[in-house]
């Protein structure tokens, strides 16, 4: 009886106190305790609005919302009247996050932060868990299994906390065999070329080999790579089955399997392209498809020549084109017949140019690059040169060209900068047989204040060197087409036979042609004090180091360059050519010998062709191909001074020679070697540059070098002058995309030495290019 009457009491004092509860409204709803929401945010996760009844299941419902926003670890409601007091108990923050053992920790804090995990975050233990697993996961994606990730937890203070991520990674799987079950047409290594997950090679810990490390994550796309192969050699009815990855984890060695049915093989039977461009003729687009008839079919050319159909219509303003190829496949005859359809679309104009990314250089600075304006007609082989303009203002470490549809008419185009340093205190140098130590320094600026001028102060210090230089280019006076250059240099160098002393400057003018080309026109002043070195005694030595003259000289250069970076091209060509006509003053030669100071016109040339393959062989090599030529016209009875002569070795000739080191000489009585110089040059360069590291931007690049170096019609004796010399050499070069600039490290082997050549084995330099 007295169980029952407790039992009514309290079903009746819960009715009472609903019924109040009810009658009464909420008055006021206040926050205590809440830091990281505010108080117009809090009523909205609540649910519950001044003016409304008291319900306690709407209570208990805001309590829910407000948990599950994973701030707090206790909430809790006091009701005084019609005033509701929400107490909050909120989470710690985070106050660090370390990650030990993932890669160089950067890139697993990007990781965790794309889930919602970073530091001045609520702590979490839900969040903490799911990051756990997804660092786990990526490193199976990446091929390591049986990774373990510890979680430390550390207070900081009382309201923080430190979390400390580290991880063991587990074992690599290594794929140590391939197998395409059904293939016989075609070759495993061709089939592996476009593969994310390859057999291991043979010495496949070096660079260029591969290592058969698996990347899980890639597997389920490798069986379209493979099709895309066998689509490349004209097998468009080729299966390939998903991959199936059998894995011994005694070992973590993998074998991985794929079913081939190869099909039949086409070749392309006709080619006809559908458009409708008013001045756009379509025998001359079909003149430069790749893919013709008579050849096996590539969809990569079939591709390519998509790419190339668009972009010659979208010369026209077509920024919207579309090309759809339509195939016909008849499998009888083994042949594709295929109908490329143009859909123009509208003529598009750019609404406008918008620049995001340049801290520092200036939009207008970027504007003289981009050759599409506001109002202008879309033009898509513009687009292309503009990305590339950029690119060769070595300003940008990289460039991003979109266009934003604004209606079927009308675009901005969105460039979208990163920018690189270029401003740099630079070094280089070396070490050769004759010149020991040799140490070269300078302070540049290719873009100071942001402005687009190129501004250097530099110095070279050997034992038997000093030079000094200053320069400034402006590439583009108040924007416009035309550029402005002054420099003036000091130059001391103690060669074997005598020591140079110059000192000189120079003033250019040019103007930008076309969109490759620029000419320039100058003038030169250089005043040398050559002396013979005190070792040297011989007659023939003062006839041809004792120089003291000066030299007034005007000059004239076209250039043309359309590659598409500063640092390392893989594509286009650059090229200049010089004429520089000297007047020289001076009465320091014999008589007997000279008629007086030549007035030399030197012609000098330099070409470089720079093609990447990695279109064609999904691997980023660069093959180049250099040239350099001089030839100095003069009267024969005149002298020429040495210190205007050429010479050849080292960096920019032929590597692997001391600098200046090969020339013409003349052999005198004591058997010393005399060095002449000479009246023509020309040297080649043949290089292939891989990867070795896109992260830290570092290649390596194999060379051979070949020059050759004369001298005509000079006063000395043939018997006793060496004329002609040909040098040949070979070696690896490291380089290093740095913040420093474009570093070198040159390893050199002379081929064809000879007794009495100055070698050197390494040389090094910085921010040299061509």
């Amino acid at each position: 009886m007295i169980k029952k009457t407790a039992l009514f009491t309290i079903l009746f004092s819960w009715m009472m106190i609903s019924s109040l509860l009810s009658a009464q409204k909420v008055t006021q709803i206040k926050f205590v305790g809440l830091a990281h929401l505010s108080p117009t945010v809090a009523k909205e996760i609540a649910g519950i609005r001044v003016g409304e009844q008291m319900d306690s299941g709407k209570i208990n419902d805001s309590i829910k919302n407000f948990f599950s926003q994973g701030y707090f670890r206790d909430v809790w409601v006091d009701r005084q009247g019609g005033v509701l007091i929400y107490h909050f108990e909120e989470k710690v923050a985070i106050a660090n996050i370390d990650i030990k053992g993932y890669g160089s920790g950067d890139d697993g804090k990007k990781l965790l932060e794309g889930i919602g995990l970073k530091k001045g975050d609520l702590y979490d233990e839900r969040r903490v868990r799911k990051a756990k697993k997804t660092l786990i996961a990526k490193l199976e994606s990446q091929g390591y299994y049986d990774t373990v990730v510890d979680v430390s937890k550390t207070p900081v203070g009382d309201s923080s906390i430190s979390i400390v991520f580290d991880v063991n990674k587990g074992e690599k799987i290594i794929i140590k065999k391939m197998n395409f079950v059904g293939a016989s047409e075609m070759d495993q290594s061709d089939l592996e070329r476009e593969l994310a997950n390859k057999e291991e090679d043979i010495f496949g810990w070096m660079p260029w080999r591969n290592n058969g490390e698996a990347s899980v994550d890639q597997l389920e796309y490798d069986a379209h790579r493979v099709k895309d192969v066998f689509m490349q050699n004209g097998y468009l009815d080729a299966y390939v089955s998903k991959p199936l990855m059998r894995v011994d984890f005694g070992s973590y060695n993998a074998e991985v399997d794929y079913q081939i049915e190869e099909g039949v093989q086409y070749r392309v039977g006709t080619v006809g392209i559908t458009q409708s461009v008013k001045g756009l003729n379509t025998e001359d687009l079909k003149e430069d498809l790749v893919l013709t008839p008579g050849k096996i079919f590539n969809v990569k050319r079939m591709r390519k020549d998509i790419a190339n159909l668009e972009e010659k219509v979208g010369n026209f303003g077509y920024a919207f084109v579309k090309v759809a190829p339509q195939m016909h496949k008849d499998p009888e005859q083994k042949i594709i017949n295929l109908q490329y359809v143009v859909e123009p679309g509208e003529i598009v104009t750019i609404n406008d140019v918008i620049i995001s990314g340049n801290d520092t250089t200036k939009d207008r600075v970027i504007r003289r690059y981009i050759y599409l304006a506001p109002g202008d007609k879309f033009n898509a082989k513009d687009l292309k040169d503009s990305k590339s303009s950029l690119g060769r203002t070595g300003f940008f470490e990289s460039i991003d060209i979109q266009s934003q549809r604004l209606a079927d008419n009308k675009i901005n185009l969105l460039v979208k900068v990163k920018e690189t340093s270029t401003g740099t205190i630079s070094a280089g140098g070396g070490y050769g047989s004759y010149e020991g130590l040799m140490v070269n320094a300078s302070i540049s600026d290719r873009n100071i204040f942001g402005s687009g001028i190129n501004t250097t102060l530099g110095f070279e210090i050997s034992k038997i060197s000093t030079n000094l230089n200053l320069s400034f280019v402006n590439p583009k006076i108040w924007d416009s087409m035309y550029s402005f250059g002054v420099s003036v240099y000091k130059r001391d160098y103690e060669y074997v036979d005598y020591s140079e002393d110059s000192l000189g400057g120079s003033i250019t003018v040019g103007r930008e042609f076309w969109r490759y080309f620029h000419g320039s026109v100058g003038l030169g002043y250089i005043d040398n004090q050559s002396t013979i070195n005190d070792v040297l005694t011989n007659p023939i030595q003062g006839l041809l180091y004792n120089d003291q003259y000066s030299k007034t000289s005007i000059f004239t250069s076209v250039n043309f360059d359309n590659t598409d970076d500063f640092y390392i091209p893989r594509t286009g060509m650059k090229a200049i050519v010089t004429f520089d006509y000297g007047q020289l003053d001076g009465d320091d030669f014999d008589p007997d010998f000279f008629n007086g100071y030549a007035d030399p016109l030197k012609t000098s040339a330099k070409i470089g062709f720079y093609y990447g393959l990695e279109d064609w062989i999904d691997y980023d090599l660069i093959l180049r191909l250099k040239g350099r030529a001089t030839y100095i016209s003069r009267d024969e009875n005149d002298k020429l001074p040495t210190a205007e002569k050429l010479f050849m070795g080292g960096i920019g000739s032929v590597r692997g020679y001391d600098p200046y080191s090969l020339a013409p000489y003349v052999v005198d009585a004591t058997g010393f070697r005399n060095l002449v110089g000479g009246t023509q040059r020309a040297s080649g360069s043949l290089e292939a540059s891989i990867p070795l590291s896109e992260a830290a931007k570092m290649r390596l690049a194999f060379f051979y070098d070949y020059g050759y170096i004369g001298l005509d019609n000079d006063r000395f004796e043939g018997d006793f002058v060496e004329n002609d010399l040909t040098r040949s050499s070979t070696g690896v070069v490291l380089e290093w995309q740095s913040a420093f600039g474009l570093i070198n490290l040159v390893f050199a082997y002379p081929i064809d030495e000879e007794d009495g050549d100055r070698t050197a084995s390494f040389e090094f330099s910085m921010g040299s290019k061509f």
